[in-house]
């Protein structure tokens, strides 16, 4: 990931393009989404799919349970329900989980959101996001992982600083260009740039849902849509380092509690082809 914004975009500009907007630029990079992308090819999201619904459930539960349980007046619970529906989680088992949340039910009520923050191989920040009903598990679980391979966390604070909050729209650039987004910036976008062969629209994390509903209307496809923390730079990394951050990112994944990992690394696309295997 990248933050991609204005007319330069951390030093990587690769053309300046205008679609629909001055200022706009098109910027190469390779990150998250690029790695995201070839993991959800390779059919690993599929493989955990039981533990994705998992996460996907108890991320509904909370957002109902903190905001209420119509998704109208609730983005986050929005974004959650979204979220599941593209990861084709059954009608019955979102509506559960909603209920869940909205109810008076205790499982909501233990639940909450901690953020680790630390570094790893390459020098690479860190921000852990975690949902948990015990602290001391999951600490215990993220600072094992992390140091398992070849990290440390870090003090609250000592990373946070190096990311910004904000929503982001992936499609496949084989498929669409940037002429085909003139919807996502008619509709708000910040800014796009891509990542290898997957494009990113990024929007302010208000404006998610708007954009995306714009590119949908519009008849472009969309791989994922998330609200994330994209960094304000990126570390280069080398092969040797890449497949030791990509394993402890992995790792971080599988946990139960964690339901999404930020990094700041920039690795070449046949790095990550060749570390995916």
């Amino acid at each position: 990931m990248d933050t991609a914004w204005g007319p330069d975009i951390g030093g990587y500009v690769a053309a300046n393009v205008t679609p629909g907007a001055p200022g706009f630029t098109l910027a190469c990079m390779s990150g998250h989404s690029k790695w995201a992308s070839i993991k959800h090819k390779k059919a690993v999201v599929d493989a955990r799919r039981g533990q994705h619904f998992t996460k996907l459930a108890r991320a509904i539960t909370v957002a109902a349970k903190e905001g209420g349980g119509d998704p109208t007046g609730n983005s986050a619970l929005a974004l959650a329900i979204q979220k599941a529906r593209d990861a084709s989680m059954p009608k019955d088992n979102i509506e559960r989980a909603i209920q869940k949340g909205a109810g008076s039910g205790a499982d909501a009520d233990n639940f909450e959101t901690v953020m680790y923050e630390g570094y790893g191989p390459g020098g690479v920040a860190l921000l852990i996001e975690a949902l948990t009903d015990n602290r001391n598990r999951t600490a215990a679980d993220v600072r094992h992982l992390v140091g398992k391979h070849g990290g440390n966390l870090g003090e609250p604070g000592s990373v946070a600083y190096l990311f910004d909050k904000q929503g982001v729209i992936v499609v496949d650039a084989g498929r669409y260009g940037e002429d085909d987004l003139i919807a996502a910036i008619d509709a708000g976008a910040l800014d796009i740039a891509q990542d290898d062969d997957v494009l990113e629209v990024v929007t302010e994390p208000g404006d998610l849902t708007t954009v995306r509903d714009a590119l949908t209307e519009s008849g472009v496809e969309i791989e994922s849509a998330d609200v994330t923390q994209r960094p304000k730079s990126r570390v280069p990394v080398d092969e040797g380092d890449a497949a030791k951050l990509m394993k402890l990112i992995d790792a971080l994944e599988e946990s139960d509690d964690v339901g999404a990992v930020h990094a700041n690394y920039d690795v070449d696309a046949a790095v990550l082809e060749r570390i995916a295997g």
